[in-house]
């Protein structure tokens, strides 16, 4: 078992802008711009952002469901990035996704008992129909479904039961890695926290690897060992979660702990609202990216563009400034 599951360096993924009748190329989207970072075996990696910064298709292109513009992803010790056709058809089946809404990711023409066979007959990881019914209903126990439910069709399910669902097709590759792209941000608090104790249990008893995209603070807390931060395709800070939040040292993180509101009035401190909008992923200012919206910058930041550095083990921060946040009102205490 190697300690580095997956391993990202200089990853990116621009979308090319045609105009004109012969299509040119006239500008890119930079949804992933320079991105690198580790995922440990076992772990449970958060990957944190506003809307719109590239934390779905940084997973999207991890796993290679779209393919990266440039860079490199290694997967245990193996450098997948040029892999096609039967070669990244292996690694396919090691690599899965759960995305945001069950709903659409689901054919609402397929019962659940064929979405959940259906993988397994195109990697040909079963004999015949049989043994695929029969380790699709296990699936659907493994997810806390009744296993008499076979046959029927997503529109006969509640949000929490079609992601249940969804979870359960992931699954049935014997995958090593999943990435959870917002699992639960479509689903009430209840059933989301539901989920969320089905996903952790699961990594335990299959010895998964998860990638976690979320914009819920609370939930990243409650189930990542690492984190990363991400900000206009770039990820600005990554640490164990724990000093994210007691001790973060990137002003955007700080920002975004600071516009989080509590439910406890005891707990709950004055709410800071990140001013400005995002810069467009097409127009990339000059510089750091956050500059415009942080009021730390200076002519520095203008001119150029910081580096992603180690202040202190295993933390790592975007930021031309090692500022001391302690001096500043205290940031919110964020509980799931």
């Amino acid at each position: 078992m190697v300690e580095n599951l997956i391993e990202v360096k200089d990853l990116y993924k621009w979308f090319p802008i045609r105009s004109g009748l012969l299509g040119r190329v006239k500008n890119y989207v930079r949804a992933v711009d320079g991105v690198s970072f580790s995922i440990k075996t076992g772990e449970t990696f958060g990957v944190v952002g506003e809307s719109g910064c590239g934390k779905t298709t940084l997973g999207r292109t991890v796993i290679k469901l779209t393919e990266p513009t440039s860079g490199s992803i290694i997967y245990s010790g193996r450098d997948i990035t040029k892999l096609k056709g039967r070669k990244m058809k292996e690694y396919k089946k090691k690599m899965q996704i759960v995305f945001q809404d069950p709903y659409a990711s689901l054919d609402p023409r397929q019962t659940i008992g064929s979405a959940i066979m259906e993988p397994m007959f195109i990697h040909g990881l079963v004999r015949d129909r049989k043994e695929a019914r029969s380790k699709a209903e296990f699936l659907l126990e493994q997810v806390g479904l009744n296993p008499d439910h076979f046959s029927r069709f997503p529109h006969e399910f509640s949000g929490g039961q079609r992601q249940r669902v969804a979870i359960a097709r992931a699954l049935s590759l014997n995958p090593e890695f999943i990435v959870l792209d917002e699992p639960t941000s479509s689903l009430d608090v209840s059933v989301q926290a539901q989920i969320l104790n089905l996903l952790s249990s699961l990594r335990r008893k299959l010895n998964l690897t998860y990638m976690f995209i979320s914009h819920n603070l609370a939930v990243i807390r409650q189930m990542c060992q690492r984190t990363a931060v991400m900000y206009l395709g770039r990820i600005v800070e990554i640490a164990e979660t724990s000093r994210i939040f007691e001790n973060p040292k990137h002003p955007y993180t700080v920002a975004l702990l600071k516009s989080v509101p509590l439910p406890d009035p005891k707990k709950r401190k004055m709410l800071v609202s990140l001013e400005g909008d995002v810069p467009s992923p097409v127009n990339v200012p000059s510089g750091c990216r956050f500059r415009a919206r942080c009021k730390y910058a200076t002519e520095l930041c203008a001119d150029k563009a910081p580096e992603l550095i180690e202040i202190e083990k295993d933390h790592w921060v975007e930021c031309h400034y090692d500022i001391d946040f302690s001096r500043e009102a205290k940031v919110n205490t964020i509980t799931a």
